[in-house]
């Protein structure tokens, strides 16, 4: 059995998705799988349980294939934090800060721990399905791009190129990657996928054909666009996210409006919101009126002090400032926090210029930026209710004092399933404005149920909580449904 390669015609047009059905119909199937992507570049990370950082669909993946996350599976993560540099995350922990042309200059040193965690990764796993990275033909990175079919040919992975008909120019976009490949690049590729078909499928039948006379290779499926399939996507936020709506908040639903900062990250700590028909969740960008909505969230950021100065510039702070007077309720999660106090500090140029910027002021903290990263999978309780558990994980660079009299939102017992006492975030006097560093503090029942109390007294549990292992079932069987499985199987079983 060899192991099975997922790129793509460009970004975005479905590899992680297709890599996490893969995973789950191949552990379905009794073949011990794990997935592995050699370079990501994301904001929406996650902690595995050892405490390493990696490419938040490297977890989905993982889960999928109901396996244990690790820095193997994701050994290089690039967190974009300006619009030419990222922080570059190596095998689970922070490397360095490189502009892009840094960091394209060599990517040696990249590539060859890439390769020793996929080698890693097959000494452990009978096989590996892996996730290309962009495009798989970017011509003026072919000599430094380690992630594409560099990657397949170190894992001697047959190849099947994913292609987005929804975006249009499906056919360009096969036969024009297919046409600037090298001889050897294009040998590897064994079949393509038509992802995110809207209609009757039967009627592109004849487009199939074209394709197979373009390629010389099978099409393996249409695949239709679902919808209703909860799956945390890689590093964007949905494309059936609401964004700046132009009307007002439903009166007859709770209105949640989260900040959509230039750098957001880890903006999966919404979507367990998604399925919940009583709830509504806008992004908001242009700063408006914010009268309607029940509570405001502050995300993470991966440039925090940027972000502020965006927040600032763009005039956000007078309508969050009269939303706080009329009670309604403020939450910052992790970089939103720091935002959330008075003063966030960056002496050692971490995040952009060394400096100090001032905050909103709604806490009384204050935050530092240091070298050191946090990565804790955490658990505790509200601090004034014991029966509300609390659970998530941390990924930041500051520490956050309290500098006047307040109290934290959490008790902590455990980090990173070690025993630990401690307290995390801060909560206001009247208890509208609360800060933590917990990613993923909603997906916990007590904690999500408790909040949505806050903003309606009447908020009765509908039961509308997602069973992510159902949902990565239910991935499978969409693409099992859609897919030539039997080719499939035939590209990883081939002899050559």
């Amino acid at each position: 059995m060899r192991n099975l390669a997922v790129f793509g015609t460009a970004s975005d047009v479905g590899k992680s998705i297709v890599a996490t059905a893969l995973c789950r119909i191949f552990r379905n199937a009794g073949i011990d799988v794990a997935p592995f992507k050699a370079q990501n570049m994301s904001n929406n990370s996650g902690v595995t349980p050892d405490g390493y950082e990696i490419g938040r669909a490297q977890i989905v993946q993982a889960e999928a294939a109901r396996v244990v996350p690790t820095a193997d599976m994701n050994p290089v993560l690039l967190k974009p934090n300006t619009d030419t540099g990222a922080q570059v995350v190596l095998q689970g922990k922070v490397a360095a800060n490189r502009s892009a042309r840094e960091y394209f200059g060599n990517t040696a040193t990249w590539a060859e721990k890439a390769f020793e965690s996929l080698q890693k990764l097959e000494r452990q796993y009978e096989m590996l399905v892996i996730e290309g990275a962009g495009s798989c033909a970017e011509l003026n990175l072919r000599d430094r791009d380690f992630v594409n079919f560099r990657t397949a040919k170190e894992a001697d992975a047959g190849v099947i190129l994913v292609a987005d008909i929804d975006r249009g120019g499906v056919f360009a976009q096969v036969a024009g990657t297919l046409s600037i490949l090298l001889p050897e690049e294009r040998a590897r590729v064994k079949g393509v996928i038509i992802n995110r078909f809207r209609g009757d499928a039967t009627l592109f039948d004849q487009g199939i054909r074209i394709i197979e006379d373009l390629a010389g290779v099978p099409v393996l499926g249409v695949v239709p666009y679902f919808r209703g399939i909860s799956i945390d996507v890689e590093d964007a936020v949905p494309l059936q996210a609401v964004v700046d709506p132009s009307g007002r908040p439903d009166p007859g639903k709770t209105s949640i409006a989260v900040l959509y900062f230039p750098h957001i990250s880890n903006f999966t700590d919404f979507g367990v919101f998604d399925p919940m028909e009583h709830i509504e969740v806008h992004y908001l960008h242009h700063p408006k009126n914010l009268d309607g909505y029940q509570a405001v969230i502050l995300p993470g950021s991966k440039n925090v002090r940027g972000d502020l100065a965006w927040l600032h510039d763009r005039g956000w702070g007078r309508f969050l400032q009269r939303f706080r007077e009329n009670e309604g309720m403020v939450v910052g999660i992790c970089g939103g926090y720091q935002m959330l106090g008075r003063v966030i500090s960056d002496p050692l140029g971490l995040e952009g210029p060394a400096g100090k910027s001032g905050a909103l002021g709604f806490l009384p903290v204050e935050t530092v930026l240091q070298q050191n990263k946090h990565l804790y999978n955490a658990k505790g309780y509200l601090l004034d209710d014991r029966d509300v558990s609390v659970s998530g994980y941390e990924i930041h660079m500051g520490e956050t004092m309290c500098v006047g009299e307040t109290k934290p939102l959490l008790e902590v017992v455990s980090r990173n399933n070690k025993p630990e006492s401690g307290y995390d975030g801060a909560v206001s006097h009247d208890g509208k404005v609360l800060g933590t560093y917990f990613h993923g503090i909603f997906d916990g029942k007590d904690f999500r149920e408790w909040f949505l109390k806050q903003l309606d007294p009447e908020y009765v549990p509908i039961g509308s909580s997602i069973d992510k292992d159902r949902e990565y079932d239910r991935l499978a069987e969409h693409f099992e449904d859609n897919l030539d499985m039997e080719a499939v199987y035939g590209i990883v079983n081939r002899e050559s």
